[in-house]
C-alpha cells in the first residue's frame, strides 16, 4: 500500500504551460479526503529546467507531447518519481541562475528517497516553506 501521485500538464496558451504533481487520496493516505498539490512549476523555472525534467519523465514513460490550449492531460506517477520530481519543482521555481539551478538540480536528483521525502515533508507542512527551500539551495550550492 503505497500513496498515489499524479503528473498533470495544463496549457494556457500554445506557449504557456505548467506541470503539477498531486496526492490522491488512498488507503495509505487516510488524512486526505480530496487531491493535494505537491509541486507547480511553469515560466521561467520550467524552461530553464525543461530539458531534465523531460528527460527524467521519459525515464518513467511519461512522454507529454503537445496540446491544445485550455486543455489538461494526467499520468499516474511512482511515488519516488513524484517526490523527487515534487522537491525539484519546488526548490527550482523561483530560481533564475543557470549555474546554481545546475547545481541544485543534480543535487536534487542524487538524493536518496528518505532525503527527498525528508525535504519535500518540511517544504510541505512547515509554517515558513520559503525558509526550508532557501536552506536547501544553500546547501546544494555551496563548496
Amino acid at each position: 500500500m503505497t500513496p498515489q501521485y499524479e503528473l498533470r500538464m495544463l496549457v494556457e496558451t500554445t506557449s504557456v504551460w505548467r506541470l503539477e504533481i498531486w496526492q490522491l487520496p488512498s488507503a495509505a493516505t487516510p488524512r486526505l479526503k480530496a487531491p493535494e498539490q505537491v509541486a507547480t512549476i511553469q515560466g521561467p523555472g520550467l524552461r530553464i529546467a525543461e530539458n531534465r525534467i523531460l528527460k527524467r519523465l521519459a525515464r518513467e514513460k511519461i512522454v507529454l507531447g503537445s496540446l491544445k490550449p485550455g486543455k489538461s492531460k494526467s499520468w499516474p506517477m511512482d511515488e519516488e518519481v513524484a517526490m523527487t520530481l515534487g522537491l525539484l519543482f519546488r526548490v527550482l521555481a523561483p530560481m533564475r541562475n543557470l549555474d546554481r539551478i545546475r547545481q541544485v538540480a543534480d543535487g536534487v536528483e542524487k538524493m536518496s528517497r528518505e532525503e527527498a521525502g525528508y525535504w519535500l515533508g518540511m517544504a510541505m507542512h512547515r509554517e515558513h516553506p520559503r525558509r526550508v527551500l532557501a536552506s536547501l539551495r544553500i546547501l546544494l550550492t555551496t563548496p
